[in-house]
Order: structure tokens, then C-alpha cells, then sequence
């Protein structure tokens, strides 16, 4: 899909003016953060300078310059769209008097906090390490794509598979069949975002920093734009700076719209526009790898699945996102020194009281015992040990080919 970048140089209140009405699906606005000084920042090869002016009269000016740009900024979304405003603790008190009286608290639906690590400066007192983004809709019937993110260490997924009720106490129990057994709860697709996210700011060295003051990673924006619009959408950013949202949104197949007062930053973002980079975080991944604590000879056999690995279960390796026969699917890797029934035991004893569910047992090598294969669980080759088997026969049908050919060389010569 073809998207299109539309770039303005100018004030954002005169811009937004010439727009048509309700033609936008989301507007962000990274505004100047009320900071009171000037931010100064050159590229890296010292090629070019950035700067801009954040210092007000007093709260009045900068609360009235927000309010004129909000007031505009809201026509111009259609009904199902929202408006994420990024801020700090300098303007924040603002802000949200500002959106409430725009929006109305009633269309007011969070308030994020972007968390970060930064390094440590000279200031006494805490070191600053979030930011604040508010979320307005315009309307009740605002886009909302539900996103869930991988449970916490310290979850037992096999525990939260078991479908709990109340009591005549109003306790929570196990919910159970007439049979006694106990109830699963369905497939889990890991926890909804919460209102506080965990994305890493770009340290000076990243590939995607351009030099521009207060940029933001690309990561944050894919986040905010792919929970409220769909591809096609169109994205606003009044204050666009160096194009990360303009970036983000053309990667993600939506229509964007970006103005700044600065045409070195209209230049910049039309760069970045030709020559995306995105800066991958390896604190992401390896915090995902971290969750997975369950024994490494057994995730190393489900690299590739889409599973959520369950901890501290001696019987139970994963849960697959995906449903096996309609059920949700608990997954074991047959271990070294294990017979393929003592894997399938294993499986079986530690899913007794998850409710109805598909078994799945991933065997490692031959297993001279075989198994019951009566057992209601499905058995699949590991890739190694498939692949072990396949050179295996291919050995076996060469040597036995070999020897059939000395075979006829003999009965020829007789």
C-alpha cells in the first residue's frame, strides 16, 4: 500500500486552518515542554545545528498558546479519532486543564506514563525518568485496537489457565464440572497494555538519532499509532520536529501529516522520510528472552513457536498462543535422559487440573521403549532430531544400495 507524507512549514495554528475538518484519525503533538530555556543540539558529524526557543511569559502564555492549537486540532478529527499530547512535569498541570475544557473529562481516557533509563546527571534530587502522554478521544466511538504484551516473570500461566468463580462467600474458587474436574479458562493472549510503558529512549549512539532536540524513538510512536488506527488512516503531527511520527506512520501504512515552524526541520523529516531507520532495543529483547526462564534445553527445541513459556512447572515447557483441536495447547520437550513416556507422564500429570486441554510432547531422540500410543497426546520430531533421523536413512539407503551393487558386480563375474 502506497501512503502519503505531507509536509508544512509554518505555525501549526495557521496550517491547521487550511485543513479540511474531520479528515484525521489521530493527532500527536509534542509540543515545547514549558521548560523555560533554549534547546541546542548538533549532529553528530557537525554537519548541522538545531535549535529551538521553549521559554514563556508565564504559565497564562503558554497555557493560551496550547488552548489556540487544541481548539483547531480537534476539528480536525473525525469522530472515531484520537489525540495523544506529550508532556512533562513542567506543563503538565497545564495540559490537562487545557484538554478537559476542550475535550471534556469524559473523553478523557489516560494518562500514560513513558518510562525510560537515563543516565545519571549532577542534579540534586531524583533523576527524571518518564514522561507523561495524554489520551483524549473525540468521541465515545473512538478506534481502539486492544495490544497485549508477555506476562510477568513471576506469573504462573498454568495456573491462570484454570477458570476461577465465586463462592456463597464472594471467594474466588476453581471453577469445576459436575464431574469434579476443574474448569480451564480458554486460550490467554498475555496481558492488555497497561498505561505505563517501558520503551527505551534513544541513547546518543543510535542509529535513528538525527541530532534534532527532544527527538523521540519511532518505537514509541508505532505503539500510540497502532493502538487507535488502522492502515490507511490518516496521522497528524503539528509539531513534527525531526519526523518521527511521519516516519512511523509511513512503516505502518498510514497517511501522514506533519507541520513545524522550522523548514531545517521540514528538510530533516523529508530525509528520514527517503531513508527510514528504526533503532531495534536490545533492552526489549532481552527482556523477553529473560522471561523465559524455564530450562534452556528445553526453549532451545521451541525457537520459532509463538509460546508463552510457564515457570517453575516441572511437567510444563509453554503455552502455545495458537488453539491445538480447538483447545489450548500445553507444550513439553522431551528431555536428555528421558524416555518419550516418561515426557508424555510429565505432560500429562502437570496438566491434570488445567481444565480441557490439547498435549503436545516435542521428542529429541530415539526412543528404543516407544511409548503408549493410546495416550491422547500429539507427538512431533524436534527439527534436530528429525533431521538426525533423515541423514540417518539416507546413510542406511546408500549403504544398502552399495552393497546390492557389490552384490550384482559378484553374480556377474560368476
Amino acid at each position: 500500500m502506497e501512503t502519503r507524507a505531507k509536509t508544512y512549514t509554518g505555525d501549526c495554528l495557521n496550517v491547521m486552518q487550511t485543513l479540511p475538518p474531520e479528515s484525521v484519525d489521530l493527532i500527536y503533538i509534542d509540543p515545547p515542554f514549558f521548560t523555560q530555556r533554549k534547546h541546542d543540539l548538533t549532529t553528530r558529524d557537525g554537519s548541522q545545528h538545531f535549535s529551538f526557543k521553549d521559554i514563556w511569559e508565564n504559565d497564562d502564555s503558554y497555557a493560551d498558546f496550547i488552548y489556540q492549537r487544541i481548539i483547531h486540532a480537534r476539528t480536525l478529527l473525525k469522530e472515531t479519532g484520537a489525540l495523544f499530547f506529550h508532556c512533562d512535569k513542567s506543563a503538565a498541570h497545564i495540559v490537562r486543564i487545557v484538554l478537559d475544557k476542550i475535550f471534556k473529562p469524559d473523553n478523557f481516557q489516560s494518562e500514560i506514563i513513558w518510562h525510560f533509563k537515563r543516565w545519571s546527571n549532577a542534579k540534586k534530587g531524583l533523576l527524571s525518568s518518564h514522561q507523561t502522554i495524554f489520551f483524549y478521544s473525540k468521541s465515545k466511538i473512538f478506534k481502539f485496537n486492544k495490544i497485549y504484551k508477555g506476562y510477568s516473570p513471576s506469573t504462573n500461566v498454568d495456573q491462570i489457565m484454570q477458570k476461577r468463580v465465586r463462592d456463597a462467600r464472594n471467594k474466588p474458587v476453581y471453577a469445576r464440572n459436575k464431574n469434579g474436574k476443574i474448569i480451564g479458562s480458554g486460550t490467554k493472549k498475555g496481558v492488555p497494555l497497561s498505561d505505563v510503558w517501558d520503551i527505551p529512549f534513544l541513547n546518543p549512539k543510535a542509529k535513528e538519532r538525527t541530532g534534532y532536540p527532544t527527538q523521540k524513538p519511532v518505537l514509541l510512536l508505532n505503539q500510540i499509532i497502532e493502538l487507535v488506527t488502522e492502515e490507511g488512516d490518516v496521522v497528524l503531527d503539528p509539531f513534527c520536529g525531526s519526523g518521527t511520527t511521519l516516519v512511523a506512520a509511513s512503516l505502518l501504512k498510514r497517511h501522514s501529516i506533519g507541520i513545524d515552524v522550522s523548514e531545517k526541520a521540514i528538510l530533516l523529516s523529508k530525509s528520514r522520510l527517503k531513508n527510514p531507520i528504526v533503532t531495534e532495543s536490545s533492552l526489549l529483547k532481552k527482556g523477553i528472552e529473560s522471561y523465559r526462564q524455564h530450562a534452556s534445553d528445553a526453549s532451545d527445541h521451541l525457537v520459532g513457536i509463538d509460546y508463552t513459556p510457564v515457570h517453575r512447572n516441572k511437567g510444563i515447557d509453554g503455552l502455545l498462543k495458537q488453539e491445538v483441536d480447538g483447545l489450548p495447547a500445553f507444550i513439553r520437550v522431551q528431555r536428555n535422559n528421558e524416555t518419550l513416556s516418561q515426557a508424555v507422564h510429565a505432560l500429562k500429570s502437570a496438566s491434570e487440573n488445567k481444565g480441557q486441554c490439547s498435549l503436545i510432547v516435542v521428542a529429541t531422540s530415539h526412543d528404543l521403549l516407544g511409548y503408549d500410543e493410546k495416550v491422547d497426546v500429539h507427538i512431533i520430531k524436534s527439527a534436530n532430531y528429525a533431521l538426525t533421523e533423515l541423514i540417518k536413512t539416507q546413510k542406511e539407503v546408500e549403504t544398502t544400495n552399495s552393497d546390492a551393487r557389490k552384490l550384482f558386480q559378484k553374480v556377474r563375474i560368476a
